[in-house]
């Protein structure tokens, strides 16, 4: 077997990312050892071939990052998640596995559990060049992301909150989410006590295979109905419309108020599909003040200009805080620009939108 090539991850930092490799395959755990550990950014500090052995180590070691991978001897990768979650203390697991597209359904799940990303792992075989540089970049995100790793040696002054009063009774909530955003949307719905009385829409970023899957997990969070949108459903209200993977959701106000749906299938200039921007800006331009958007955890900047859109619009912002966000990038990127009126834990954001939509205009 060739020696992986040296590489480096965007990360920038002063003590490497302690790793936890779990896999039952000996070649699995040595390739992975080896891609890491010949970059500064990384320590393999153990290579587990069981999820017994990994909540072993765990519950006497710290670790930063857990690779994950579903189908394991024993306990599967799946099941112990939870576990492996809660004796890590914080720490990130990603899910390596060669199942996750034959696998959806189970990749979804992991994603509402609380896994931080999804990694297609390739047969014992078939390493190529390609796939350590994309491991290694793929993981690097989650610790440092786009938003971060452009920020100056000195520390950014704290986000300013947008201050303005809604003007409007909440007519539309949008939602936009990337890493880490499934088990966000747990927190989240499991706090909804009563329905908002408006249509939801929702992008979270996720392959199209991933889209039923998806739909069917949050159908389980909530007890509001939940639907893949389609071009031409008439937004109705306590209704949740899913974008589906391979489209932006869109919105066309016609005669009479009505507002449908439109899927466009272009992608972002940032190349997202679906992309949050598009579908915030058409919100305003559909519902005016009367829409709010809620951004959660992510990588990158998508929402960012379409919460711009909301704002100027008359409408209002709410961002997941850093504590709580996988990834700091897409909330802290409209929190940066002082487009939010609040940032806070997912569970916290229903309650305050109500609170906040039912303004008198």
């Amino acid at each position: 077997m060739t020696s992986a090539p040296i590489m480096t991850s965007p990360r920038s930092v002063s003590q490497p990312i302690r790793t936890l490799v779990v896999d039952d395959s000996v070649v699995v755990r040595t390739v992975i050892e080896r891609i890491l550990n010949v970059d500064p950014h990384y320590c393999v500090v153990n290579k587990s071939s069981s999820a017994e052995q990994a909540l072993a180590f765990l519950a006497d070691n710290k670790v930063d990052l857990v690779l994950l991978d579903i189908e394991l001897p024993g306990q599967s990768g799946l099941a112990a998640l939870p576990a492996i979650m809660e004796a890590g203390a914080g720490v990130k697991v990603a899910i390596l596995s060669g199942k996750c597209e034959e696998g959806s359904a189970a990749a979804v799940e992991a994603l509402a559990l609380g896994a931080s990303d999804i990694l297609s792992k390739p047969g014992s075989g078939s390493f190529g060049e390609q796939f350590p540089q994309a491991l290694v970049e793929r993981l690097g995100r989650l610790f440092d992301d786009d938003v971060q790793q452009v920020r100056p040696i000195a520390p950014p002054p704290p986000p300013q909150l947008a201050t303005q009063a809604a003007t409007q009774p909440l007519a539309c909530l949008g939602i936009g989410a990337s890493t880490g955003g499934i088990h966000a949307l747990g927190q989240l719905f499991e706090a909804l006590d009563a329905p908002l009385g408006v249509p939801i829409l929702l992008t979270q970023h996720l392959p199209l295979s991933f889209t039923v899957y998806f739909a069917q997990q949050l159908a389980r969070m909530t007890s509001l109905r939940v639907k893949v949108a389609a071009t031409g459903d008439l937004l109705a209200p306590d209704v949740i419309y899913v974008a589906p993977g391979d489209a932006n959701l869109q919105l066309r106000k016609g005669l009479h108020g009505r507002v449908t749906i439109q899927l466009n299938p272009e992608r972002t200039p940032a190349g997202n599909l679906p992309g949050v921007d598009p579908m915030f800006a058409s919100m305003a331009e559909a519902y005016g003040a009367g829409a709010a958007g809620i951004v959660l955890t992510g990588m990158g900047r998508d929402g960012t200009v379409g919460a711009r859109a909301i704002v100027a619009a008359g409408g209002w912002i709410v961002a997941q805080d850093e504590a709580s966000s996988v990834v700091w990038g897409m909330p802290g990127s409209v929190a940066g620009e002082g487009l939010t009126c609040a940032l806070m834990e997912p569970r916290e954001m229903m309650a305050f939108v109500a609170r906040r939509g039912k303004v008198m205009a």
